[in-house]
């Protein structure tokens, strides 16, 4: 996706060899313009896929998510890392350990909001080792809910995350690739036409 590429180009900047720092526009500060590009491009990806629910994690996911809800027409279902007053009971849980962060979290959705009658489309803003995907994932299947795929903002290529989730069956769709963030310069991996995207 040519827009987000040239934004990571032009706004992201590379805190170490795994680590890329986009709070300009998805992390902290978010572009509502990019967010409902991606969403219109998840949501073409996957549009004959019968999408009833989009399942995404809090904080990062949830802007891409809902814009992909919007045009989709389904409710958009975050899992939560904090636990809530209001959200208690009935509650579908799974452990997720961020590298980043280098602890474990519970995430936990209202039984509620997911069925064996739904068809989950996962949204992600990063995928790198692959543990908040599955995590996603292993709630979906709690649900008994199938799942269509796993859309991620940006892959991480250089980590195991996507190998990892697509031995195990699932279909990713990421919109930008990243091959290598050595020596503080983002390097993409080849597009579809075998063209090489921007490389900074």
């Amino acid at each position: 996706m040519e827009l987000l590429v040239k934004k990571i180009k032009n706004e992201g900047t590379v805190l170490s060899s795994s680590v890329l720092k986009v709070d300009s526009f998805l992390n902290h500060q978010i572009d509502p313009q990019l967010m409902l590009e991606i969403g219109k491009e998840f949501a073409q990806r996957f549009a004959d896929s019968g999408i009833t629910k989009v399942l995404t994690i809090e904080s990062s996911g949830i802007a891409p998510a809902v814009m992909a809800g919007l045009q989709l027409n389904v409710p958009v279902v975050f899992a939560r890392k904090r636990k809530s007053l209001t959200l208690l009971d009935d509650l579908i849980t799974a452990s997720v350990y961020s590298f980043t962060k280098k602890e474990s979290n519970e995430i936990s959705v209202s039984k509620q909001y997911l069925s064996n009658n739904d068809r989950v489309l996962i949204i992600d803003d990063f995928l790198a080792n692959g543990q908040a995907a599955l995590g996603l994932a292993e709630i979906a299947s709690k649900a008994d809910a199938s799942i269509a795929g796993i859309a991620i903002v940006i892959e991480k290529g250089f980590q195991d995350g996507g190998s990892l989730l697509r031995d195990k069956g699932y279909r990713v769709e990421s919109l930008a690739t990243i091959r290598s963030l050595e020596k503080g310069i983002v390097k993409f991996e080849h597009n579809e036409e075998g063209k090489a995207e921007l490389t900074r």
